[in-house]
């Protein structure tokens, strides 16, 4: 049977939203969303210390309250939502070292326990929860653990090895976007410069597909984020060959299998999290001319 084409949003029906600033400056700062509730976990400081604050907005009253400490302060960690309950892995210390440490957040009881730690401290991972499994993403390898076997599965590495990256999947594919492309064997003289590259790996086949000119993003960015929305990989902000960071947005049609500009963002950022929701992209934190407190989401407007 064909595989049914899937519907793609135009790019007028994705829009910029305001929502009031975090009550302190965050950047590599991780944030996890249930019910209305967005939790921001530690980060980096204005002096690039690690956080242990937390705190939450309530989307639809749009106000901000702090939460108890997390017990160990760090940045770059990953987090899920396990059930109303907030688990936090890894990420870095004060002594720029990765952490082993989890722990998990109560909300009945507000106070934060002690878990199990990883079998090997790890930071600036990406953890994705989706039908019981977690992906985990460092360097070339691309591995999925399985909540409820408590085992990982190993799968084909990504094709090229790129420091900042991003990752976003959809219901078909992995992607793999963007970085900066480190000088290997064979041209070690080089130096390390910003991509447009596009990976995608077919979750069904189980194969990384051959990119093509066309799949390229139209920028070379690194230290962005991404996420789908309506259909569309989405590439937000980041570093370029600029000075500042990027303020633009692109969007990948998997039909047209092409990018596309989309509106850019009100803040340039890098650095920047990223939280997706099915109708919403919120981009918190990050760097723009400093350490940055701003919280805006890339909204898809229903077409009637």
């Amino acid at each position: 049977m064909p595989v049914q084409e899937m519907a793609v949003s135009p790019v007028k029906s994705l829009h910029w939203e305001q929502l009031p600033p975090m009550l302190q400056c965050r950047v590599y700062c991780t944030p996890v969303y249930h019910e209305g509730l967005i939790y921001v976990l530690g980060g980096c400081s204005e002096t690039g210390i690690p956080l242990d604050s937390v705190e939450v907005l309530d989307v639809e009253s749009q106000t901000w309250s702090q939460l108890p400490p997390l017990p160990t302060a760090r940045a770059g960690a990953s987090a899920v939502m396990l059930g109303s309950q907030v688990m936090v892995l890894g990420g870095m210390n004060q002594q720029q070292t990765p952490l082993a440490s989890v722990e998990m957040y109560h909300p009945d009881e507000g106070k934060w326990e002690t878990r199990a730690s990883l079998g090997q401290p790890s930071m600036g991972v990406t953890a994705v929860e989706k039908g019981g499994r977690q992906g985990k993403m460092p360097v070339t390898a691309l591995e999925a653990f399985d909540l409820e076997m408590k085992s990982w599965t190993r799968y084909p590495c990504i094709p090229s090895r790129r420091a900042f990256s991003c990752c976003a999947s959809n219901e078909r594919s992995l992607f793999s976007l963007g970085g900066l492309q480190q000088p290997g064997p064979h041209n070690f003289y080089s130096r390390p410069h910003f991509v447009n590259t596009m990976e995608e790996y077919d979750l069904d086949q189980g194969v990384w597909i051959k990119p093509s000119r066309m799949s390229r993003m139209r920028e070379k960015r690194a230290d962005f984020v991404a996420g789908c929305l309506g259909g569309r990989v989405i590439a937000v902000g980041g570093l370029g060959n600029e000075p500042s960071p990027l303020g633009t947005v692109e969007g990948y049609n998997p039909v047209k299998r092409r990018w596309e500009y989309v509106a850019p963002m009100p803040t340039a950022r890098c650095s920047s999290a990223l939280l997706q929701t099915t109708s919403m992209l919120f981009v918190i934190g990050g760097v723009a001319q400093g350490p940055s407190n701003a919280v805006e989401a890339l909204c898809l407007q229903e077409t009637v």
